[in-house]
């Protein structure tokens, strides 16, 4: 088995959506919880399209000043974007780079806030 369905089997085992971009905003990757939140742009075939279709200008011009900061320096990596307060979740917006710290992407993460209620290691 190779390493990329490891990592694909890890992304897809998240519960919150992720949408993974390569630098020119092209949807390259979606997980089953990004494919069932957004399925009313289309789910699935929502990846090869470009950001652009599914965002506001306001989002995209948002989008574009994180872009330019994280190419600014290899350090700045993640940046917080947003906070959901239906579900309690903070939302950044995280560089993706190659071995050499060039920037080749980016995605959101959703960090949840709300303290887990069941027991630790519970497995009923």
């Amino acid at each position: 088995m190779n390493t990329l369905t490891f990592f694909e089997g890890l992304i897809n085992s998240k519960q919150s959506p992720i949408v993974i971009c390569d630098v020119d905003y092209r949807i390259i990757f979606m997980n089953t919880s990004a494919i069932e939140e957004y399925k009313r742009y289309g789910g699935k075939d929502m990846v090869g399209k470009h950001l652009t279709l599914f965002c506001n200008t306001e989002t995209m011009t948002k989008v574009d000043m994180v872009i330019e900061w994280f190419k600014e320096e290899k350090v700045n990596n993640r940046i917080f974007a947003a906070h959901k307060k239906e579900t309690n979740e903070d939302i950044y917006i995280v560089a993706i780079r190659d071995e050499n710290k060039n920037l080749i992407g980016f995605t959101s993460v959703y960090e949840c806030r709300t303290p887990e209620k069941a027991e630790q290691y519970e497995m009923d």
